[in-house]
């Protein structure tokens, strides 16, 4: 019968920082799902490996309201026979593809739900993802996908028919007391709603469990004959989803409270959630039809095979009527449980002492001792898959922190040798009030521990507190991330010095701690920035840790031209305070680390750190003077063509008292142009003296006898002298004509 297929996502082209793709592993209210990167290109591709390999038969994607794909391709991989199962050996074969709607007709408020049967066989599923639908919401060019959902039957071997292994039922037990029960079990094409992904993604993830369990017991009830149960049970599976599609509107908007840091508002939603809980299982008797403490009918009912029997609806296994003590469900021979049986992600875990208390209880063994809430305090803590309690967080309600895995339990090995495992248990916790709280209980045991202890006990508390505040500055709550601070100042302000633990132990909290309080003060939330920049700059302060020249040495490392702006903003804004709190007296501060830390600033792409850097160099050369300017380019006409340069050394110009080179250039401009106007002047003035001599004129020649001798026509200027005529000389017989002229 096909079921959900457990899957995760191994291969994506590109997600969004704020929307992983690991989102789509779970299902639940509060998922956010996956996004594409800001403005990539397409086609996008997923790839989704099944736990084993599995006969696929319905595949469910629920899109973005406003980050939609035009077009989804579906291809299931598998890998060929005695290959490892591996991404890089898969192959591929294309089942087809999908639509979407542009989603304009609702307003880019609804979310389109695709299902699409197919039947095929494999281990992984690529999803190619095409370019977005264009609308006003969507600035980036993004596709989003919240959820996937693949339903199927897990096999083991297609290829040998006579390999019985991979069916799930052949080993039940109530076969061999009844082998025609084997015709319930005939039903291929049936899947169950509470499959449907529309089911988790609307209901809270603990009643979504329960309704899983009340599924079974009522299918169990109808083949024992217990009507009166089953229809109970039906009736509290029908109140149940209405009750968990409520809760999971309150846990969205208190997710979304917290994400505002609107804290007072999400405290209020987990209480609301707390007792409306509380007051529903109470209503409902929901431990009673669970049958936590066994059935009411111990005995096994006896089937007779000739009797015949009529299949319920949804019956998905057949189990054996359960009996004191409680067993375990029935596990598949891969040693995994089916997924109906299987704990939400956050509920999964090993064994805690509250789970062997539960089974104590049921087996009427006296149990161990374990930390047990007041009943009036808290409701019912979520069922493991016992019919038991577990300590898991699903739902919000909780009676401790959930079990360690075995990675972190090695990761927090200093911490469990001195704290204790429970206390280290509430630090690795999914609920952030449990870490809290595991900060605060640190920093009691700090302060009331005696002056006189030892000093290798001391400082082994001091080493494991240092690694709890390391957790704590990472946290994204920030009523976590501000406990850690409190514990870290009050270990470097008092308890050292108290305890007399001396320099190294500064040195060891300081080294350890402050490269993750840098790193937070370029965290998107102002808040967490505004106070890790606060605490670094308060630290630097205080006279042991300004004794180790920690915190400037480790403001002053510099950084890549391409490094993310917030975080550089921030290092370069605290680099400029310590300079002003603290000078350059012998604390770590240099001419030398301080100005190539500046020089790195100044080749950022910000504009903002630039500016930062330019005021700390200025600062600078006022203290130090010349040796500044062996850190810079030389002072030459190339190096003030570029402007943050020469702001730069014009105010080294202005400190100095020499007017900046633009000033003398503009000096010069001024006297060129009186220059220019004198001349203008002189030239006005000899040409007035001209036009004055024009008008008197020079006086007229006169010749013998007191007559004016002027020329009738005045030659023209330039114009060629006319040569004179020549008279022709006498005849020598013209003797009259000569005479005459000799006359």
């Amino acid at each position: 019968m096909p079921g959900k297929l457990e899957f995760r996502v191994v291969h994506v082209s590109g997600q969004d920082d704020g929307f992983k793709a690991t989102e789509l592993n779970t299902h639940s209210p509060t998922t956010k799902g996956w996004q594409s990167s800001r403005f990539c290109l397409y086609p996008q591709d997923m790839v989704l490996q099944l736990d084993k390999k599995s006969r696929m038969r319905k595949l469910q994607i629920l899109v973005h309201q406003y980050n939609i794909a035009t077009k989804i391709e579906f291809y299931v991989g598998d890998v060929p026979e005695d290959t490892p199962v591996t991404l890089q050996n898969a192959r591929y074969t294309r089942l087809g593809y999908v639509c979407m709607s542009d989603n304009e007709k609702t307003g880019f408020k609804a979310r389109e739900l695709k299902s699409v049967h197919v039947d095929a066989v494999g281990s992984f599923l690529k999803l190619v993802i095409h370019k977005n639908h264009v609308n006003k919401h969507n600035l980036y060019n993004q596709v989003g996908i919240i959820a996937v959902n693949v339903i199927g039957d897990e096999i083991k071997n297609i290829y040998d028919p006579s390999n019985l292994e991979g069916d799930p039922y052949i080993d039940d037990p109530r076969l061999k007391q009844d082998p025609a029960l084997a015709g319930l079990l005939n039903k291929p094409d049936y899947i169950s709603p509470l499959d449907d992904l529309a089911f988790d993604m609307y209901q809270d993830p603990e009643v979504a469990q329960i309704i899983r369990k009340l599924e079974r017991k009522k299918q169990e009830a109808v083949l024992e004959e217990r009507y009166d149960f089953a229809k109970k049970v039906k009736q509290a599976i029908t109140d149940l989803q209405k009750v968990g599609e409520k809760l999971g509107k309150m846990e969205v908007e208190k997710r979304q409270a917290v994400e505002s840091e609107d804290y007072d508002k999400a405290k209020l939603k987990k209480v609301q959630m707390d007792e409306y809980r509380l007051q529903v299982y109470k209503q409902l008797q929901l431990h009673d039809l669970l049958e936590v403490s066994g059935s009411k009918h111990p005995q096994p009912v006896t089937i007779e095979p000739v009797r015949q029997q009529t299949p319920p609806p949804k019956l998905e296994r057949l189990e054996k009527t359960p009996t004191p003590p409680p067993l375990p469900p029935p596990e598949s021979r891969s040693g995994k449980l089916p997924y109906d049986e299987r704990p939400l992600p956050a509920l999964k875990k090993t064994q805690s002492p509250r789970d062997v208390e539960d089974e104590a209880e049921g087996s009427g063994s006296p149990p161990p001792t374990a930390r047990q809430p007041p009943p009036a305090e808290s409701p019912p803590p979520p069922l493991d898959e016992s019919g038991g309690t577990g300590g898991g967080t699903g739902g919000g309600i909780t009676e401790g922190p959930e079990e360690m895995s075995e990675k972190d339990l090695r990761e927090a090995s200093i911490l469990i040798d001195v704290f204790g495992q429970p206390l280290a248990a509430k630090a690795y916790s999914k609920t952030w009030s449990f870490r809290e709280d595991a900060i605060n209980s640190v920093q009691k045991e700090l302060r009331d521990l005696p002056t006189s202890s030892p000093k290798e006990e001391t400082r082994n508390m001091l080493r494991a507190a240092i690694f709890l505040v390391q957790r704590g500055i990472k946290d994204k709550v920030q009523a976590v991330f501000k406990a850690a601070l409190s514990l870290l100042r009050f270990i470097l302000k008092d308890f050292i010095s108290l305890h007399k633990l001396g320099k190294s132990e500064t040195s060891y909290a300081v080294e350890k701690t402050l490269p993750g309080l840098i790193q937070r003060s370029g965290d998107t939330a102002a808040r967490i920035r505004d106070e890790a920049k606060a605490f670094v700059l308060d630290i630097a302060q205080y006279p042991d840790v300004k004794a180790t020249h920690l915190v400037p040495s480790e403001c002053t490392k510099p950084f890549k031209p391409s490094a993310a702006p917030r975080l550089s903003l921030s290092k370069t804004e605290i680099v400029e305070q310590l300079y002003r709190d603290l000078g350059l007296e012998n604390n770590g501060l240099t001419v030398d680390n301080l100005m190539k830390f500046c020089v790195a600033a100044l080749q950022h792409n910000n504009g903002e750190i630039r500016h930062v850097a330019e005021r700390i160099i200025i600062d600078l050369y006022k203290t130090v003077g010349a040796p500044v300017k062996d850190f810079l380019p030389p002072d030459d006409d190339k190096t003030r063509k570029n402007t943050l340069y020469r702001q730069i050394f014009e105010a080294f110009d202005k400190i100095d008292g020499k007017p900046s080179k633009e000033e003398l250039k503009r000096q010069k401009a001024e006297e060129e142009k009186k220059k220019a106007a004198e001349i203008e002047a002189l030239q006005a003035q000899l040409a007035a003296l001209k036009d004055l001599s024009k008008s008197s004129g020079p006086a007229e020649d006169t010749g013998k006898g007191g007559t004016n001798v002027k020329d009738d026509k005045k030659k023209p200027k330039g114009a060629p002298h006319a040569k004179p005529k020549v008279k022709p000389p006498p005849e020598e017989d013209d003797t009259s004509t000569l005479f005459q002229i000799d006359k």
